[in-house]
């Protein structure tokens, strides 16, 4: 019966519809990279303005899409229990089309083509907005459209494949933009070039709001609503008629109530998630991510070596998540965390110290990438799974948004203060640009303590065997009102 029933790869259909958006993410968070010195030189420097100040307005400038993404991921939980998941994912999808036609051409209805005024800045910056609000949408909706569509045997491996997107938009867009920088000299680049850098997500995004209008609403989304003959009708297809029922019923039963507050199970479990998401964030992954090639470059390479090693520490991040592809079910959360925080805190501590001995050749690149190999098997996939199950089923979209919110926070922090870190003169005479690299070593020591203490394993659980590791949740007012009128 379960196998006349079961669609069996539909669970891999719309896990790969649904990484798409997480493809947008890592493309359009790091497309910034190639036109970091355009944008300076085009907006920035024309301004006139002091080292502090031009440091300050060009940080905020290439992080201005950080500002969005906090808005798009404090939004995405109300947007995806009201609306739905399907509906939360292509409102993401089409701020990604709008963003990037605007992005390529932020003076149109402000000046002629090519004007670059401070109107234009301004117009740069809030496409850019827009851009991150779908980023904090599709950041937050698509690892839960996925945890919740998944198996529990599986679960683990498929939202770690949603990273695997990321990190393939990531490693595409470095390589889009070397071959569009290859097209030119450096005066094209500044010119032309970073327009064609910023508007190529739009095609990725045309696709991915295409493929959205054939994909289902997740079952518990489905049961959420009081949808129940949907619900089971799409987990007969998923899981198969066997198990259909009683996953229904354990949806049922993790949903008796259909809202409940953010702290209906205290604080603890709200903590860890935020601690994750900042730790995230703060051992540096993302500083190192956008100014890749200003980095390089810092070492002494040129524009289009700076890109191109930039290109392999990409590659490398590719191959490193396949690796946690492969092992986050089977080896278990906690560990790979811990091992990963080992792998980033050595590499980033000795790329400090050779940015103050003024070292320059391939140990750079070496640390950089044993650095993002760290991550990429550890912190960046495995988190985004942990906080896709890690919270109880009746505050999962509230406590999701509000970590991803508060991870695109301190995102931002770290974006912004690395530009003004590393082009402080005091810093940059006794650091040499390497002060940035001690602290984000120091934080990754810091984010393999945290888990090493505090954070329970979750693989091999069903999400409601999860929901127990919090306990049974504090009754609302209105409950015990109930149960006070039932005993009188």
């Amino acid at each position: 019966m379960q196998s006349r029933n079961r669609d069996t790869g539909l669970g891999l259909r719309l896990t790969l519809v649904a990484t798409l958006g997480g493809l947008l993410f890592g493309y359009d968070t790091a497309v910034i990279s190639g036109a970091v010195q355009s944008i300076d030189l085009d907006f920035i420097v024309p301004l006139g303005l002091s080292e502090t100040w031009r440091d300050t307005i060009s940080g905020l400038t290439i992080s201005s899409a950080l500002f969005g993404c906090v808005l798009g991921s404090a939004v995405a939980g109300t947007l995806a229990d009201r609306f739905g998941r399907r509906p939360a994912l292509m409102l993401a999808a089409i701020l990604f089309v709008i963003s990037a036609i605007g992005s390529a051409w932020p003076e149109a209805g402000l000046s002629p083509f090519g004007t670059t005024g401070p109107a234009a800045l301004v117009a740069l910056g809030c496409y850019r907005l827009l851009c991150g609000a779908g980023i904090g949408i599709a950041s937050m909706v698509s690892p839960l459209y996925i945890a919740e569509i998944a198996p529990k045997e599986r679960r683990g491996q498929l939202v770690t494949l949603n990273q695997m997107a990321i990190v393939t938009g990531i490693v595409g867009v470095y390589f889009v933009n070397w071959l569009i920088a290859r097209n030119g000299d450096d005066a094209w680049v500044n010119r032309i070039g970073w327009r064609l850098m910023l508007g190529s997500e739009g095609i990725p995004a045309l696709i991915f709001l295409v493929l959205l209008r054939f994909v289902p609403d997740t079952p518990r989304w489905l049961v959420l609503k009081g949808r129940d003959g949907e619900a089971l009708g799409l987990l007969k297809r998923l899981s198969g008629a066997a198990l259909a029922g009683e996953t229904l019923a354990e949806i049922r039963a993790s949903l008796v109530e259909k809202s409940a507050g953010l702290l209906a199970y205290g604080w603890p479990v709200i903590i860890l998630g935020l601690g994750l998401a900042i730790f995230q964030q703060t051992v540096g992954i993302n500083a190192v991510l956008y100014y890749a090639p200003l980095m390089f470059a810092n070492l002494g390479a040129g524009n289009d070596s700076a890109l191109l090693q930039t290109v392999i520490v990409g590659g490398a991040n590719m191959l490193a998540t396949l690796v946690a592809l492969f092992t986050v079910d089977r080896l278990g959360r906690k560990p790979l965390l811990i091992a990963g925080s080992i792998l980033m805190t050595l590499p980033m501590l000795a790329l400090g110290l050779l940015f103050q001995m003024k070292s320059q050749g391939v140990w750079a690149l070496v640390c950089v990438v044993v650095y993002i190999i760290g991550f990429a098997i550890s912190w960046g996939p495995v988190v985004w799974v942990v906080l896709a199950e890690i919270f109880p089923a009746e505050i999962r979209g509230k406590a999701l948004a509000l970590a991803v919110a508060v991870e695109w926070i301190a995102n931002l922090a770290v974006s912004w203060s690395f530009k003004v870190l590393d082009g402080n003169s005091a810093l940059n005479a006794w650091f040499n640009h390497g002060f940035a690299y001690y602290l984000y070593g120091i934080m990754s020591m810091l984010a393999g303590l945290f888990v090493w203490r505090f954070i329970p394993e979750t693989a091999g659980r069903s999400l409601e065997a999860i929901q127990e590791l919090w306990g049974r949740r504090a009754p609302s007012e209105a409950e015990k009102a109930r149960s006070e009128v039932a005993r009188a």
